[in-house]
């Protein structure tokens, strides 16, 4: 048999495989006696709803005869209010009604709870990598430093932050300094989480410069470079090809770890998940949905880091 054969006959295994996992679900659902209803999840990645214009007082409503105009009048004193730029009126000619009613809608094109978790979740987990990256190079050189202070630090800091869950720093820094310091949720879950990625990029930092070979910092100084210079020229860019591998992994573990800052009452994709599952009784369709939504965020940062890889490759 030939390799090319061969290859998309190991091809077809795959694809029947995947063909009979989700047979297997599917078959699941039925066993189950589930309805499987779609058509719920749209509305809730794009809403076509609008937004309400709402009585600012108790009042009467009064429309005109051609629907084109709508005012109220407070039901006690002289007070009136005129309503413009809505697509359907909701309440009628003369109705009571009281502060907060929705009386108009206009129509509009929003993004849904779903999309706007989504975008959420993108938020903080762009600005946890960002700072998690910054703070655990720091870090990871702190465990390569030729100072016993640095060392120890650095590695007291990766010993506490690997040994305790994620959950329960997300606890710590949101009630405790996050009270302190006056934090908000969002400031606290970005804290949180850079805090937490960054002991693990310092572990991949130190791994991925001690795979340097030691000639090379021995090269480095005998034509004159100083330790710094070592480091930033020759060792990190070495070490950088090295590291890009478990960062991507990471950074993908990050976005998935985001979904804990939901207890923070940040609406994020998992929060907005629960949120419609909880208005359309439609658990199995909208967490195959938001999974498909995570999965499309790793997936679009995994292919990054191989085209990363690969220029670092062609560099090298």
């Amino acid at each position: 048999m030939s390799p090319s054969l061969s290859r998309w006959l190991w091809h077809a295994v795959a694809a029947a495989l995947l063909v009979a996992i989700g047979s297997g679900l599917y078959l699941a659902s039925k066993r189950i006696d589930y309805t499987w209803r779609w058509e719920r999840i749209p509305q809730y990645l794009i809403s076509t709803e609008g937004d309400d214009q709402k009585a600012p007082f108790d009042g009467f409503v009064a429309v005109s005869e051609d629907g084109r105009a709508l005012s109220m009048t407070a039901l006690r004193g002289a007070e009136t209010a005129e309503f413009t730029g809505f697509s359907r009126i909701v309440a009628g000619n003369g109705d009571l009604v009281f502060e907060g009613d929705v009386i108009a809608k206009t129509d509009a094109i929003s993004a849904g709870p779903l999309l706007v978790g989504l975008w959420l979740t993108l938020k903080i987990s762009a600005l946890s990598l960002v700072f998690a990256l910054l703070l655990g190079l720091l870090v990871g050189l702190g465990r390569v430093s030729r100072n016993p202070a640095a060392r120890d630090l650095a590695a007291f800091y990766v010993e506490v932050i690997r040994g305790t869950p994620l959950l329960v720093q997300i606890f710590i820094v949101y009630f405790f300094i996050g009270t302190v310091l006056q934090l908000s949720a969002f400031a606290a879950g970005v804290v949180a989480l850079a805090v937490f990625t960054a002991a693990y990029v310092a572990e991949i930092v130190r791994a991925g410069i001690e795979a340097v070979p030691k000639g090379q910092t021995e090269a480095a100084q005998s034509v004159g470079l100083s330790g710094f210079q070592t480091m930033r020229y020759v060792i990190l860019p070495q070490a950088t090809r090295r590291i890009l591998p478990p960062l991507a992994g990471q950074s993908i573990n990050l976005i998935k770890d985001s979904s804990l800052v939901s207890v923070m009452a940040l609406t994020d994709l998992t929060k907005a998940g629960r949120e419609v599952v909880s208005s359309t009784f439609s658990p199995f369709e909208v967490w195959f949905v938001v999974a498909l939504m995570y999965l499309l965020l790793t997936g679009v940062l995994s292919v990054a880091v191989r085209r990363l890889e690969r220029r670092y490759a062609v560099q090298g």
